[in-house]
């Protein structure tokens, strides 16, 4: 099973969308447009998961750097969560001690 990450969609595409534009490539597992918990509006990406990894590899060929819903998508192998790095920040406070 391949999982793809699928980029720079727009804010339009629906799970349904992203599903047909993959099943063009072969059968659809799961497609997932990721989105806000809090305003449940999408955050322009999304993952799909394929069953078969030669229409995975053709999927992501054939719809890397093309249009769906009026934007250019980018799309790859999703990284597992443990290999992406962790955001930067945390840390800071400290100091405010008194002077003599």
């Amino acid at each position: 099973m391949t999982n793809i990450y699928v980029g720079n969609l727009s804010f339009d595409v629906s799970d349904a969308g992203l599903q047909e534009a993959f099943a063009a490539f072969g059968a659809v597992d799961k497609a997932n447009v990721v989105t806000d918990r809090m305003t449940g509006r999408s955050r322009g990406f999304g993952f799909v998961e394929m069953g078969n990894d030669e229409e995975a590899a053709a999927a992501i060929e054939g719809l890397n750097g093309t249009e769906l819903g009026g934007r250019t998508i980018t799309v790859n192998v999703a990284k597992p969560r443990a290999d992406r790095p962790r955001g930067g920040g945390g840390g800071g406070g400290g100091g405010g001690g008194r002077r003599w």
